[in-house]
Formats: structure tokens, sequence, C-alpha cells
């Protein structure tokens, strides 16, 4: 084993097909309410959300606003009165049970646990949807802990959520820690502002970009587990 011995995983688009997850659960409220929930409506809901989670970790909104206002604008796009509040309640539900493992990943999860190292899912998101897909697809027997933004307070990029994860976990030596995920704005820059090594997982050869450094650089599973193993 190498230099690391806690790994912080990210859920979503490193371990979890999250896009398939939404995507499923919208379309499914939206059809049993009659609204539209063709291609064009789930990316304009995708883009209202995703702009809503950034405005959070900026401090702008809070969780409270986010869940309801993400579908409020969606129906003032779609000309509907339908109740923000009941449509988002219907798809956390729906988001939870819509469990979808990148191909590959329990399979390197399985890897990293025999090669000795502690593993945690580190996540931003709503606590139903993060524990109701851990536990769907078996993420829960491999990896011990999840930990999840809104119940600790804090979300990624934030230095706090960091600090909260890694009390939670017992650690204090953070130069044997690591956080291993796709996304540079959240897990890559927070764990840089965290003072802890970064693997930008990144199978899509996107070009680096922002205020994010990557200690290192992975295009593969394989590339991860050697780097985190040898």
């Amino acid at each position: 084993m190498g230099k690391y011995r806690t790994v912080l995983l990210d859920a979503d688009m490193t371990l979890l097909d999250f896009h398939r997850s939404e995507r499923a659960s919208l379309t499914k409220v939206l059809a049993a309410h009659g609204l539209p929930h063709d291609d064009g409506v789930a990316a304009t809901y995708s883009k209202i959300n995703d702009a809503l989670w950034k405005s959070m970790a900026r401090g702008e909104v809070d969780q409270d606003y986010l869940v309801v206002e993400r579908f409020a604008a969606l129906m003032r796009v779609l000309d509907s009165d339908e109740d923000p509040r009941v449509l988002n309640r219907e798809y956390e539900q729906g988001l939870g049970l819509e469990a979808y493992l990148l191909p590959g990943a329990m399979e390197f999860c399985q890897r990293l646990r025999a090669g000795g190292l502690e593993l945690a899912i580190a996540t931003n998101g709503l606590p139903a949807a993060q524990w109701g897909r851990y536990r769907r697809t078996g993420l829960d027997k491999v990896i011990p802990h999840l930990l999840v933004s809104v119940e600790l307070g804090a979300q990624k990029p934030q230095t706090a959520y960091f600090d909260r994860a890694l009390e939670a976990l017992g650690v204090t030596d953070r130069t044997s820690v690591v956080m291993v995920g796709d996304s540079l704005e959240s897990d890559i820059y927070g764990g840089n502002r965290a003072g802890i090594d970064t693997v930008w997982y990144n199978p899509n050869g996107l070009p680096l970009s922002g205020p994010a450094v990557p200690t290192y650089t992975a295009a593969s599973y394989d590339e991860i587990a050697a780097l985190l193993l040898d």
C-alpha cells in the first residue's frame, strides 16, 4: 500500500451514474403529472438544478430554497401551475430508487478495500437520494462511510465540509488522505482548499480549467487504483 490510508470518493459520476438516475426519476414524476418530459425538458431541468447547486456552494441560497426553486423554475418554463414542493418530494423519493453504478465501479471499490484502504463516500446532495442509492447499489457493503453534505452542514468545495468529514472519520493526518472525484469545482478545488491530495477522475479527457490543481489525473479506475495502491 502507498502513502494513503483514507480515500474520499465522490459519488455522482465518479461511482454512480447520476445522469441516468436523474433522468429516470424526473421522467416518471413529470409524466405522472401530465407534463412534458422529453430530452429538451430534461436538459432544462439539469441546467436549472446545476446552477442552483453552484449557488448553494457559494453560500447564495440554502437547501430549502434550492429544492423548491428548481421545480418552480421548471414550471415557469413549462407554464404550469403544478406545486413544485409536491414535484420535488416525488422526485427525491424516486431518485433514491433509481440506483445505477458506473461500469467497473464496484470492482474498483472492492480492489481499493482489498488493498487495505479505508473508504468513504464524500458527496453533495440530499440524504434520501444518496442513502437510497448507496444501499441499493450495494456500495454500503464495501464502503463503510457515507458523508452527505446536508447532514454535515456544509458542502464541497467548502473547507468546513472536509473538516467535518475527516473529524467524523477520526482522521488527523491529512497527508494520508486523498479525494477522488470527477468535479474540478467541488472535488478537486475542495481538496486543494482542505490541504489534501486529489485525483481528478477524467475519463472523457476534459481540459483543466479554473483554480483547481489536481495532484494526479486519471482516465480510468485502473489508473486510480495504481496511484493509490502502489
